[in-house]
């Protein structure tokens, strides 16, 4: 785990300095992931529907509902590697 963990953070980082910039669904993935890694189920209730990102990003997150940590840390990972 520890060293999942670290790879994570690493994926973090580099996710920062990507040499061009993903397209939004796959930033909406990258996000989604980060904070099911991080923050676990989504919480609170979906944003109105005058809040268009804010509502996408819950959708996104809303989509990784029930994925283990670990696996989400492990996908965030391979999606950062596979954009570099």
């Amino acid at each position: 785990m520890a060293d999942l963990k670290s790879k994570f953070e690493q994926a973090v980082k580099d996710s920062k300095e990507l040499p061009e910039k993903p397209d939004n669904m796959t930033l909406l993935k990258i996000y989604a992931l980060y904070k099911q890694a991080s923050s676990g189920d989504v919480d609170g209730k979906r944003p109105g529907f005058t809040d268009m990102i804010g509502r996408a990003k819950w959708d996104a997150w809303n989509e990784q509902k029930g994925k283990a940590g670990e696996a989400a840390m492990q996908e965030y990972v391979d999606l950062i590697e596979s954009l570099k």
